[in-house]
C-alpha cells in the first residue's frame, strides 16, 4: 500500500516544510503504509512534472493538501490525477469548510474534513472505500457544505515526528516565515494544535473548534534534538497559534532547551499574544535562544480591535513590545488593512503606530476573507470570492468608503513608510543573506514597492 502526498507549486515567497504532510506521512508509516511526499513548492515543480513523478511512484492513492491561497492549483492537479485513474483525496482547511464545492471543483474521490491522520489511515486500511469513516466525504454521501470533522489524535505525542527525511530542512531555500532569520537551516515546529480565541478574520477557531491540545515539552525538545543532531538545524521556528498561552508549557520547553545545552536560536514568526508574555518569561525565552517575536496587532484602532474580537488593547500590545525590545527581542508586527470599520484614517493610525513603536519589522497585509472565518459567514452575499486573486495583496471585499485602489496603495505606502527610514533599512539590510535577495525582491515586487520592470 502506497500513498503519494502532494503540495502543489504556487506563488509564494514563504517556502517552508509542509508540516501537515510530514505528520501524515509519519503517522501512515507508523501503521505500515508506504508514502512519498512531493513538495512542488520547494522544488518549483510544474504540474506536468508532478504528474510524471506520481506515475513513477505507482501509488494506490494521491492525497493533496489544500489551502485557499492555492485552491486553483489543487483543482487543476486533482483533475489530472483523476485522469490517471487513481484515487484522489483532498485535505486541509479549505475543503474542510467547503467540502461539497471542493469535491465538485476538483473531481476528487474524497475530501477529509479536519485533521487528517485517523481519517486517511482509515481510508488506506479499507482499500480506499469509505465505510462510514468520520469526516470522509464523497459526492455520494454529501450534498452540501455541512459536514462533521474527522476523529482526532487526542494525545499529540502519539503522532511521530514529521517525516523529516522527506522534508529535510537542509533542502529548503532561505525563504522563511518572517523573511529574515538568524541561522540556517531552520526546523519548523508546532508544540500545539488549535486556538481558544475567536478572532473574526481567522479560520483556526472553526477548524479546531476553539480548542487547543499540547504536545509534552519533553516530546517537543526531543524533536529539536533530533533536528539538530541529524539535520544540523541551527534555528527553530515555532509555528503555534498560541505558543505562550500555557505558561508552564513554554517555561518547560525553555528550561529543557537550556538543560540539554542546545545551542540554537529560535523565533515565533507565526505570532504570540501580547498579553501572554511578561518580563520574567521573556528573559527565560531569551536565555534559551529566542531572539524574535511576531505580534498579531492587526490594527491600532480600538474600535476595529473590538470588531474583530481580538480581546487585546493597543495599550497592552504597545507595552509588551516595549518590554520585549528592552530585553533584547527583535519584534515584528502583523497588520491587516481592510477589516470591518476600516477607513483612511484608521489605516493611518496603524501606519503611524508601526512607525512610532519599537517594532523592528512590520508586515502589512490586505484582508483575505477566509473560508471558515466568522467574517466569511457575516459577509456572505456581500462579496464574490476570488480564488485567482493575489492572496493578502489585493482585496475581494471592501469596507464602506474604501476602494480597491486605496487599499492597495495604502499597503505599498505602509511598507515604504516603515522600511525606508535609514535606521530600519540598514538594520534590515544587515540581516539579509546573499541567497535571500531574490526572495526579498519577490516580496518587494508583489507588494508593489518596486516595479516589475525594474
Amino acid at each position: 500500500m502506497k500513498i503519494v502526498l502532494v503540495r502543489p507549486n504556487y506563488n509564494s515567497h514563504i517556502i517552508t516544510p509542509p508540516l501537515g504532510l510530514g505528520y501524515l506521512s509519519s503517522y501512515l508509516k507508523k501503521h505500515g503504509i508506504d508514502t512519498k511526499i512531493i513538495d512542488g513548492l520547494r522544488d518549483n515543480l510544474s504540474q506536468d512534472y508532478i504528474i510524471n513523478q506520481i506515475i513513477k511512484e505507482k501509488p494506490n492513492a494521491v492525497s493533496i493538501t489544500c489551502l485557499t491561497a492555492f485552491y486553483n492549483e489543487v483543482v487543476r492537479l486533482s483533475r489530472e490525477v483523476k485522469k490517471l485513474g487513481l484515487t484522489c483525496i483532498i485535505g486541509g482547511v479549505h475543503p474542510t469548510v467547503l467540502p461539497y464545492q471542493s469535491l465538485v471543483d476538483t473531481k476528487a474521490d474524497y475530501v477529509i474534513c479536519g485533521e487528517g491522520e485517523k481519517a486517511l489511515l482509515g481510508l488506506a486500511s479499507n482499500n480506499f472505500i469509505n465505510n462510514g469513516i468520520k469526516g470522509v466525504y464523497s459526492l455520494e454521501n454529501l450534498n452540501s457544505n455541512d459536514a462533521s470533522k474527522a476523529d482526532i489524535v487526542e494525545n499529540l505525542d502519539e503522532i511521530p515526528f514529521p517525516d523529516w527525511d522527506q522534508i529535510d530542512p537542509r533542502t529548503y531555500p532561505k525563504a522563511p516565515h518572517g523573511a529574515i532569520a538568524k541561522n540556517f537551516p531552520i526546523g519548523i515546529i508546532t508544540s500545539s494544535r488549535g486556538c481558544p480565541y475567536e478572532c473574526t478574520f481567522c479560520a483556526s477557531p472553526s477548524f479546531y473548534n476553539r480548542k487547543i491540545r499540547y504536545r509534552s515539552p519533553e516530546n517537543v525538545v526531543n524533536e529539536i534534538k533530533y533536528l539538530v543532531y541529524k539535520f544540523g538545524v541551527k534555528e527553530i521556528h515555532f509555528e503555534d497559534d498560541n505558543l505562550t498561552l500555557k505558561r508552564d508549557h513554554i517555561e518547560k520547553i525553555c528550561n529543557l532547551i537550556i538543560e540539554n545545552s542546545l545551542k540554537i536560536s529560535w523565533a515565533c514568526p507565526n505570532g504570540i499574544r501580547a498579553d501572554k508574555v511578561d518580563k520574567e518569561l521573556i528573559e527565560l525565552m531569551i536565555k534559551s535562544g529566542c531572539y524574535c517575536f511576531a505580534y498579531g496587532i492587526e490594527s491600532a484602532n480600538p474600535d476595529i480591535l473590538r470588531n474583530i474580537k481580538k480581546r487585546e488593547t493597543i495599550d497592552v500590545i504597545e507595552k509588551s513590545i516595549k518590554i520585549a525590545t528592552k530585553a533584547g527581542i527583535s519584534c515584528q508586527g502583523f497588520f491587516i488593512f481592510g477589516l470591518p470599520g476600516e477607513t483612511e484614517k484608521t489605516i493611518e493610525e496603524s501606519i503611524n503606530f508601526a512607525i512610532k513603536s519599537k517594532l523592528s519589522r512590520a508586515q502589512f497585509l490586505i484582508l483575505d476573507v477566509l473560508p471558515g472565518s466568522e467574517l466569511w459567514k457575516t459577509l456572505d452575499g456581500k462579496f464574490v470570492p476570488d480564488w485567482n486573486k493575489n492572496s493578502y495583496k489585493e482585496p475581494e471585499w471592501l469596507p464602506e468608503g474604501l476602494t480597491k485602489k486605496q487599499l492597495m496603495k495604502a499597503q505599498s505606502k505602509a511598507f515604504t513608510s516603515f522600511y525606508l527610514r535609514p535606521k530600519t533599512f540598514l538594520s534590515l539590510a544587515k540581516s539579509v543573506k546573499p541567497d535571500q535577495i531574490k526572495f526579498l525582491l519577490k516580496r518587494l515586487t508583489e507588494y508593489r514597492i518596486i516595479n516589475k520592470t525594474t
